[in-house]
């Protein structure tokens, strides 16, 4: 049996990640969700399990120490993290596992899963990601400029990943990923 493909999706906060993954799944009903873990309070409408696994701090450093997180990382105050074992066993099985992670957990998956796929999602401009945080209305204006900061960085680093593609037009940047996976699976022949 073939070893399936780990997509990992990162890029910015504000960027679309979450609508691209969302659209990702609809078009590409075969692709494995991995459920991340996160300190963070739940924002309106976010289920647990279902969306992440708010767990508490202690919780997740308990996870972090005893080697169940494929990758972590703290982001604005809040801990994200990719629990290991349902992602290791859904390749196994030959399973596509879609990942949508902050940078630093992506750069972490990369070096723990060589053979995954990094995309990096840009955004049209840093105005545009501005706007984009802001009309979010889930955050001060302290967390979007501390959002903003840490965004600038990350698109300064972009060029380690394998793709990047900009998000100015979503179903246009859907349909990038889509090819970006054909594509890798086609070169790795897991089609």
């Amino acid at each position: 049996m073939k070893t399936g493909l780990l997509i990992v999706l990162s890029g910015p906060s504000g960027v679309g990640k979450g609508t691209i993954y969302s659209r990702l799944l609809e078009r590409m009903p075969d692709l494995t969700v991995s459920v991340s873990v996160t300190t963070r309070k739940a924002r309106e409408g976010e289920i647990d399990g279902k969306h992440y696994y708010f767990v508490s701090r202690e919780k997740f450093a308990s996870m972090r120490e005893n080697g169940e997180l494929l990758e972590w990382a703290e982001t604005v105050g809040n801990c994200y993290g990719t629990p290991r074992k349902p992602v290791l066993d859904r390749l196994a099985e030959g399973k596509d596992v879609l990942l949508e992670i902050d940078v630093k957990g992506a750069v972490q998956v990369k070096r723990a899963y060589p053979g995954c796929v990094t995309v990096f999602v840009l955004p049209p401009s840093v105005e545009e990601l501005k706007r984009r945080l802001v009309g979010r209305g889930t955050e001060s204006d302290e967390q979007v400029a501390a959002r903003l900061a840490l965004a600038e960085k990350e698109i300064a680093e972009h060029g380690i990943f394998d793709h990047s593609i900009v998000n100015a037009d979503i179903d246009k940047a859907v349909d990038d990923v889509i090819k970006i996976i054909e594509n890798e699976k086609r070169s790795k022949n897991i089609c």
